[in-house]
């Protein structure tokens, strides 16, 4: 199978896809970006790409902050909305039925429809011709209820996100294909992790059957 040479470009993808609030609770704004990612762990650290002609690209230059809010598929519209329309002329939190609320650390709000809220503190600033990239610290997260299992496991696989691949949003949809490390793991290794999720989803089935059992006599 041969390839073709193209001219260099920004061909990395798919690319995260999120909606960047901002501003204030009084004059909120929403800046949707896909060039965004983690750049260290400790202390976690990301960072937004962002023209220098975007409304937002003042906002976050001159409040130093922004918060990233993760983006799903009930959200897709909104996140094409908040990308093609300028908060100079349009508030995007009320053209889009969304609910701007308080950050933990920040002044900017968070998207409470977001699964999951990155309040971010910019650190450092990087000027290219394009596009200016504020590298911040992420101060504080919020997750939705809905996202914890029963062992208290974050499973941002039952969200809904999507992603932005070659000019189009896209679900990722498709299942595991395995987890960390597992191209190493040890066959005994292997086995006592496919035990443990065997027992988990035992237990699950048990208490959903009790639970079952005990509304059907509470009816009597």
């Amino acid at each position: 199978m041969g390839k073709r040479v193209f001219e260099p470009g920004t061909m990395l993808n798919p690319v995260p896809v999120v909606m960047v609030s901002c501003g204030t609770m009084e004059n909120p704004n929403i800046i949707t970006v896909a060039w965004t990612g983690t750049v260290n762990s400790e202390p976690p650290m990301t960072y937004v790409s962002v023209r220098k002609s975007r409304y937002s690209h003042d906002i976050i230059e001159k409040s130093g902050e922004f918060v990233i809010n993760l983006t799903t598929e009930e959200l897709a519209k909104a996140t094409d909305f908040c990308g093609v329309r300028s908060g100079k002329n349009v508030d995007k939190f009320k053209e889009m039925g969304l609910t701007a609320e308080a950050g933990q650390k920040v002044k900017c709000p968070i998207i409470a429809e977001a699964p999951v809220n990155l309040e971010c503190k910019v650190i450092e600033v990087h000027e290219y011709p394009t596009h200016d990239m504020f590298v911040a610290e992420i101060i504080s997260v919020t997750v939705d209820d809905s996202l914890i299992d029963a062992d208290d496991k974050l499973r941002l696989d039952r969200a809904g996100l999507i992603v932005y691949n070659h000019g189009s949003y896209q679900g990722v949809k498709r299942g595991e294909l395995g987890t960390f490390g597992y191209s190493v793991m040890k066959p005994k290794t292997r086995k006592r992790r496919a035990a443990e999720q065997r027992n988990r989803y035992r237990s699950k089935n048990r208490s959903k059957s009790s639970s079952a059992k005990g509304k059907n006599h509470s009816g009597r």
